[in-house]
């Protein structure tokens, strides 16, 4: 790629934003070989970095911070949300998720857990009533899905949901929120998306 980090100077911040394209290696790449630039920005001001574009995970937040701020003092926040969750999501995008880091929960989850994940969940069990799934991408339950399920939790409109039955009053993709009536429930939908109107549909 031939240009994956691009920095520009605003009024009362620096900002530097990552293709959505870079891989994480090519960002890498790229900042560093600008970090010498970025430096000449400071010699007589402390104008905080804002990191936006590409949504980061966690791990690759604190590789973009760490690499900044060894060579420059200074405060740098990012558009990328660090928590998973409705609360967390500061803009919704679309990334192809065919192959993601996967995390597998032996087992089925009980009312009062919470599991958490930035890749695809597989929950080998039931997420039963008053349990929680949160995924940065899929959500795959292969018993009966009673519980909470978000999937796409930082934004990702590709997410999906899939299980061996839908048996609970809501679903989350991204920042969308489908209530499911009680009639839905009688109907054996096992797969939620998002459609091209922004809608969760249940097949």
């Amino acid at each position: 790629m031939r240009n994956p980090v691009g920095i520009s100077m605003k009024k009362d911040e620096i900002v530097i934003r990552i293709s959505e394209k870079a891989t994480h290696d090519e960002t890498i790449e790229c900042l560093n070989k600008k970090i010498p630039a970025l430096k000449k920005l400071y010699k007589t001001e402390k104008t905080p970095i804002f990191v936006t574009g590409k949504v980061l995970k966690n791990k690759e937040i604190e590789e973009v911070k760490k690499i900044i701020t060894n060579e420059i003092e200074v405060e740098v926040t990012f558009d990328s949300p660090k928590v998973l969750g409705l609360h967390g999501i500061r803009k919704v995008f679309e990334k192809d998720i065919d192959t993601s880091e996967t995390k597998f929960y032996k087992g089925s989850l009980r009312s009062g857990q919470k599991i958490e994940f930035e890749g695809s969940l597989v929950i080998l069990g039931d997420l039963n009533g008053g349990a929680e799934a949160i995924a940065g991408e899929n959500i795959i339950v292969l018993g009966a899905l009673r519980g909470l399920a978000h999937a796409g939790a930082k934004g990702n409109k590709k997410a999906i949901i899939a299980c061996n039955g839908i048996e609970c009053p809501q679903l989350r993709i991204a920042n969308i929120v489908k209530e499911i009536e009680k009639e839905q429930l009688e109907e054996e939908y096992k797969f939620a998306h998002i459609d091209d109107n922004n809608e969760i549909i249940l097949e």
